[in-house]
């Protein structure tokens, strides 16, 4: 029976979720498993991968062949380094405690490498927004001076029309004063 590390697709339409799991190389995509290593969630920037390192690892030794996106995940997580680190300790290259650390200082590193993204996408988000926020502001003062304008624009109107009302009624007013001097 050969082993494969793989990927099962969960969730709805259009927004996949993964389990990564260890199964039978004759099951069904979604079919029976053997183990569950943990899960590939891609709906999120970054993606979120939660894995157990150890059993993945444990899997590899065994024979189990990770497929192209399994073995890059893995790949992410550090386990194909930490496979390759147990390696080294067998044939006595390093020793147990070196192997470790080399592997704790790639995980730090890592993980200010997934930070530093997140937070370069909380900063593009930030001045996306105040962006938007400015040009609705613009937008939003040319409407108000625009409503000023058609207000004083209308006043002005109004009082040239009471000017002009007025007018009549004082010329008029003229003539009856002449015509009552006559």
């Amino acid at each position: 029976m050969s082993v494969k590390i793989r990927l099962q697709r969960h969730g709805k339409k259009g927004k996949p979720f993964y389990y990564v799991v260890a199964a039978d190389a004759r099951s069904k995509r979604d079919g029976k498993f053997l183990e569950k290593l943990g899960t590939y969630n891609p709906n999120h920037n970054p993606a979120i991968i939660e894995l157990n390192v150890d059993a993945s690892v444990k899997w590899l030794n065994n024979g189990a062949q990770p497929t192209d996106t399994a073995k890059t995940i893995l790949s992410t997580k550090g386990v194909l380094l930490k496979k390759h680190l147990q390696g080294g300790v067998k044939k006595g290259a390093l020793t147990e405690e070196q192997a470790e650390a080399k592997f704790k200082a790639w995980v730090e590193a890592k993980e200010a490498a997934i930070q530093a993204k997140k937070d370069g996408l909380t900063a593009e988000q930030a001045a996306a927004k105040a962006k938007a926020l400015e040009a609705e502001k613009a937008v939003s003062d040319a409407r108000v001076a625009a409503a000023k304008e058609a207000e004083e624009a209308l006043l002005a109107e109004a009082k040239a029309a009471e000017a002009e009302a007025a007018a009549p009624e004082e010329a008029t007013a003229e003539e009856t004063t002449e015509e009552a001097a006559e």
